[in-house]
């Protein structure tokens, strides 16, 4: 059986490795590797499940593992490259409000207003007095605010339904650390339910080009399925 305190170990080195994904995804301007980075980053939440799994021997731990696995690091990531690919852009670089570097910085600080925050809500919990789960819980709630930066500071839609992905994983580690798990997968299966409507709506369109152009031709589609139905 493996010690206890070698799977927190552990565990503190997988969420290392998500903050360090999402300072990736926030500062790379190749839609290739931000596809490939939010695949990685879905891989060491499924190895962050396995991992609590190991520690906690809860089965709905085991099953968050298998379905982040399957779903956010293959199948979304697969559907993503292929609409990457009809769209032919490889990269982003428009940018709302802030830029890369200032993105970076603005991540660093609200981490630390975060973990300002948690300190005094979480007093006396036990996710408190387990370090482990309360570093879960700041790296969680960080990952939600760094993905909501995404959507705010890009432009192309395809980079914006990343960090709508992005932060969804967010709030998966803050409910693996912090809320009752029947909670969280009821309200994954609502976020999933959106990410599917986007990710068809964008297929469908064949979106190009910034979400101002996106809103025109998603425009000219409903007026042509009008014209349609009049026919």
């Amino acid at each position: 059986m493996i010690e206890p305190a070698i799977i927190q170990g552990v565990i503190k080195i997988l969420l290392v490795c998500v903050i360090i994904t999402a300072a990736y995804i926030i500062s790379t301007r190749n839609l290739i590797s931000l596809v490939s980075m939010y695949s990685l980053q879905s891989v060491t939440l499924a190895c962050l499940a396995l991992a609590l799994y190991a520690y906690e021997l809860a089965p709905m731990l085991l099953a968050i593992a298998v379905i982040t696995f399957l779903s956010k690091a293959l199948i979304i990531p697969y559907f993503i490259a292929t609409i990457q690919e009809k769209i032919r852009i490889k990269r982003d670089i428009e940018f709302h409000f802030l830029n890369p570097t200032s993105s970076l910085v603005l991540s660093m600080a609200l981490m630390l207003v975060v973990y300002m925050a948690l300190t005094r809500i979480l007093q006396g919990t036990p996710s408190r007095g387990e370090n482990f789960l309360f570093f879960g819980a700041v790296i969680g709630l960080s990952l939600m605010l760094m993905g909501m930066m995404v959507m705010l500071s890009r432009k192309r839609a395809l980079t914006k339904v990343l960090g709508f992905l992005s932060m969804e994983n967010g709030v998966l580690i803050f409910g693996m650390f912090v809320t009752e798990l029947p909670f969280i997968i009821e309200f994954l299966i609502v976020i999933d339910l959106i990410i599917l409507v986007l990710l068809t709506t964008i297929l469908t369109v064949g979106i190009d080009s910034t979400l101002e152009d996106y809103h025109k031709r998603l425009h000219r589609f409903h007026l042509l399925q009008g014209e349609e139905d009049r026919a």
